[in-house]
């Protein structure tokens, strides 16, 4: 992906064209025969930052609503192209991924990340809700990790992603490149060969006990605990409690525990539940951090307002948001950790 004015984002000025161009070229490799193994990488700082919330946002409070709709749709497309692909898809996710970003690279075949990769899916901060597919790489996390990660937008690196289960392959930076001339090099689209050739270039990551990466499998445990609750309100609650617990018992309280608390607290109870406008203005335009969400508490947010966003499109609809059917002939390589 090539670099634009903001780190990788899909989907703004020459990004929206470069979608339809990925999903082109993807589509054309697929049927060539001399095309073994497909390749992505950023060029820049980051993999891909995400989408451009900011200009989907902007065309649609000035009347353009379908600018949004139609670059969200040749988001899923390419999305859905990648998972269902019938050759094996590496990502070599160097530096920040995020939103789209995950959902570009989260559905291959291998995940290679470094010393420099920073995960999250940040949605609900502004409004939104975890997509591009997350439904699917984050529930087959360990234990209930996926929800964390999706109502906090938590952070985590290169060396956490590996041990939970969201990348394949650690591998350092500098040796990208020796990864890439080694796949220029396969003349088998063999998930298992292209496995052998990546793993050559392995590191063992340096995990550190007091880092958010490692601590998630550490505090796993506390994390089944409290994201298993069935409401948004019952996961805060057990938070909390958790939280008070530490503090009376005279211990000092995880600190990864007060920022979930503070990151669902900031976030939109509809995206936790979906005001989007209202997010994006706060967080990237007006900057002022203080979005007004509506409704303005989770208790305010009903089962039926939720169940809105889950409810069966209109067939008159449905055509027009049909993807075509594919199924992937590619075994996915697992995470042995």
């Amino acid at each position: 992906m090539k670099k634009t004015e903001r780190k990788g984002v899909l989907g703004t000025g020459s990004a929206y064209a470069e979608i339809s161009e990925m999903t082109k070229k993807l589509k054309a490799y697929e049927i060539d025969p001399e095309v073994k193994v497909v390749v992505l990488k950023g060029n820049g700082k980051a993999f891909c930052a995400g989408g451009d919330v900011v200009a989907s946002y902007i065309y649609t409070v000035a009347g353009h609503w379908s600018y949004g709709a139609n670059t969200y749709k040749k988001n899923l497309i390419l999305d859905y192209a990648v998972a269902t692909y019938g050759k094996p898809v590496v990502a070599l996710i160097d530096g920040i991924v995020m939103g789209a970003g995950a959902g570009l690279s989260m559905h291959g075949a291998f995940k290679i990340v470094t010393e420099n990769t920073v995960f999250a899916m940040p949605e609900t901060a502004i409004g939104h809700f975890v997509d591009v597919g997350a439904s699917h790489f984050l529930s087959r996390l360990p234990g209930f990790l996926g929800e964390y990660l999706g109502l906090t937008g938590t952070t985590i690196r290169g060396e956490g992603m590996v041990a939970c289960g969201l990348a394949t392959h650690f591998v350092l930076s500098k040796d990208l490149h020796l990864v890439e001339r080694a796949l220029d090099e396969v003349t088998s689209s063999d998930t298992n060969k292209i496995s052998k050739i990546i793993s050559k270039f392995e590191h063992k990551p340096n995990v550190k006990q007091d880092d958010v990466l490692t601590g998630i499998i550490i505090r796993l445990e506390i994390i089944n605990k409290c994201f298993s609750r069935k409401t948004v309100e019952e996961i805060l609650s057990s938070l909390f409690d958790l939280f008070y617990q530490e503090i009376e018992a005279g211990n000092r309280a995880d600190k990864w525990v007060l920022e979930a608390i503070k990151s669902m607290k900031a976030g939109s109870p509809i995206s936790l539940k979906i005001s989007l406008k209202s997010g994006i203005r706060a967080k990237f335009l007006d900057k002022d951090e203080n979005p007004k969400w509506e409704p303005a508490r989770l208790e305010l947010v009903s089962d039926e307002m939720v169940g809105q966003y889950f409810s069966r499109v209109d067939e008159d609809d449905w055509e027009s948001l049909q993807l075509p059917a594919r199924s992937s002939s590619v075994d996915i390589m697992r995470p042995r950790l």
